[in-house]
């Protein structure tokens, strides 16, 4: 298999007033492609920080982040951000999405913003609509569709653009279990029938049991790395 990231002594600092925060200490750390890795470990360990630096939301302090080879730091932040939207599909516990956009305008966006004429991103819409299982939801707004729902259209949205890989921070933490589950298995399915490489931040047991590897950060360090 094929290294689609990796990380070379990665190492991020923050200031809180004189305080320096070593939030992320040394990270080594590769991934193939097609990989399903859960990020786990405490509150403020930086599982966060880790996958936003990974995903070129952040920059690190000192070290290397490679996406198929390419050293990330050598982008622009414009070429940064049009990577960002072709190569990286991303899920946050929160959902984002714009309140005064449909679902299929949520999953619209991305699609515009690529310049994908209408014929196609209709289509492609419609498809991931039907994917996630909200084809006869495509028409309401976020306030009128569920937790669950919502975070479905965020998957979708990730989906648009047909990244290789997902970046999902803690998915599953405003849903209740059974809806959580739900999300698992698309995020799964996502994995093992689509081949996105999927890399989740989380609290969640049910997504460390059915991820081929489990990474836990404590402190800023990777402290074990299970396959």
């Amino acid at each position: 298999m094929s290294i689609i990231i990796k990380l070379n002594n990665l190492n991020r600092f923050y200031f809180n007033g004189n305080n320096r925060i070593h939030a992320l200490k040394d990270i080594n750390l590769e991934v193939e492609n097609g990989e399903f890795v859960a990020i786990t470990g405490p509150s403020g360990s930086g599982k966060s920080t880790l996958l936003h630096n990974i995903g070129c939301i952040d920059t690190p302090g000192s070290g290397k982040v490679f996406f198929n080879g390419i050293d990330m730091s050598k982008f622009s932040s414009g070429e940064l951000a049009k990577f960002r939207l072709n190569s990286i599909g991303f899920v946050f516990q929160h959902f984002y999405l714009l309140p005064s956009l449909t679902a299929f305008e949520n999953i619209e966006l991305p699609l515009q913003e690529a310049g994908v004429n209408k014929k196609k991103r209709k289509e492609r819409v419609k498809y991931l609509l039907d994917a996630v299982g909200l084809d006869d939801r495509s028409s309401h707004r976020p306030d009128q569709l569920s937790g669950g729902e919502q975070q479905r259209v965020a998957i979708a949205r990730a989906l648009a653009n047909d990244p290789p890989l997902i970046l999902a921070d803690e998915p599953t933490g405003e849903l209740d279990s059974k809806t959580g589950n739900k999300i698992i298995d698309i995020l799964v399915d996502i994995n093992k029938n689509q081949g996105k490489t999927t890399l989740v931040v989380t609290h969640d047991e049910n997504i460390s049991k059915r991820a081929s590897r489990v990474i836990r950060i404590i402190d800023g360090s990777m402290v074990s790395d299970v396959r």
